[in-house]
């Protein structure tokens, strides 16, 4: 793993809030910074895939990118989830190609190769007469699969730490008495967006831009009481409804929590409902961001239609401004700013802990 060039000591320093400066511009538009992204943070750092709902079936299965790298996620034949690379040992292709879906067998979407659900090489079409070929040294590359609340995480590396549970730590109390694996997968909705994966986290991490780019939202959610805390490796936006009445946008008594789960997680939970967001990276000035919404019921139509509406207007929103900072963040006239301190402080603690992730993957 080769750092950026421009990745000096200096630049990795944490100053604290009142005297911090932002991360330089260069971390966000830089082909380097975008690779060295993918190393440093994402390959080693846990990522949410999916929902158990989304396997509940032996075959069931999800698919991910992690790190650039395609995996799969499925239910064997003993009830135990397994991860591996979703690569054929053969040539490369995909073993499955659909975001999710049900198999009794893998099977390479190339040259029909097959393995079984616990990932051995099963079948080798046309293949009598190589040489020095045993299936066993060919089975599908497995990776670390854990769950927490009924989601779904895979790692690449073997790093011991953070476990999982350090990630998530307190969020579980905090939220009680919610759970989130009695909610419902109900659908995934995608949006390709023009800018760094930094920049639409920076965005996410403050409420200081919602009276400007979300009127709407701010009718809902009590701005004045909009509070951020942050934790060792996830941040916590909490409000409060203004009460709309309604039984299901908040009331009086109701919150929404929005967490951040470094590095690209966000787990937004409101009352009967819960919106995860992954924010995957694909070049420098590119992002995906995969938006999954579970319920408790999926029988209103048109309850879920209305949230699904005000969710997507919110999302276009964001995504406009986002697509803005990026160019600005492109231009001669910046490269770094300063944090309010009343309002920003999830952004800071973001960028305390890239910089972290930088620094350990020094060499």
């Amino acid at each position: 793993m080769t750092p950026p060039v421009t990745l000096t000591d200096d630049a990795l320093l944490i100053a604290p809030l009142p005297r911090a400066e932002t991360i330089p511009s260069r971390w966000y538009v830089d082909a380097d910074y975008h690779a060295f992204d993918q190393e440093a943070v994402f390959g080693r750092m846990w990522q949410l895939v999916g929902h158990v709902g989304q396997l509940a079936k032996t075959g069931d299965y999800v698919t991910a990118k992690v790190a650039g790298n395609p995996v799969v996620v499925v239910r064997d034949k003993t009830g135990d989830l397994r991860a591996f690379y979703n690569v054929c040992r053969h040539r490369g292709g995909p073993m499955v190609t659909a975001p999710c879906g049900h198999v009794n067998m893998l099977q390479c979407q190339y040259h029909g190769w097959t393995y079984r659900l616990d990932g051995s090489l099963r079948g080798v079409p046309r293949f009598k007469y190589t040489e020095l070929f045993d299936k066993r040294d060919y089975g599908l590359v497995p990776l670390r699969v854990a769950t927490w609340q009924g989601l779904v995480f895979v790692r690449l590396d073997d790093a011991e730490e953070p476990t999982l549970d350090e990630l998530v730590d307190g969020i579980a109390a905090r939220i009680a008495p919610w759970r989130l694996e009695a909610l419902r997968f109900y659908r995934r909705v995608t949006y390709d967006v023009a800018c760094n994966w930094k920049a639409y986290v920076d965005n996410y991490l403050e409420g200081y831009h919602l009276p400007l780019v979300h009127p709407e939202l701010c009718e809902r959610l009590d701005v004045r009481g909009y509070t951020t805390e942050t934790f060792r490796w996830h941040s916590l936006q909490h409000s409060g409804f203004r009460g709309t009445g309604d039984g299901y946008y908040g009331g009086d008594n109701e919150a929404a929590y929005y967490y951040f789960v470094f590095p690209n997680i966000m787990l937004n939970i409101l009352p009967g409902r819960l919106q995860t967001n992954i924010v995957e990276p694909v070049t420098a000035d590119r992002c995906r961001v995969h938006f999954d919404y579970y319920y408790d019921d999926l029988s209103d139509e048109q309850r879920l239609a209305e949230d699904l509406a005000f969710s997507d207007k919110v999302q276009q929103e964001d995504i406009e401004i986002c697509e803005h900072v990026q160019e600005g963040l492109t231009s001669r006239a910046y490269d770094r700013g300063r944090f309010s301190v009343q309002e920003e402080a999830g952004v800071y603690h973001f960028q305390c802990l890239l910089k972290a992730a930088y620094r350990s993957a020094m060499p």
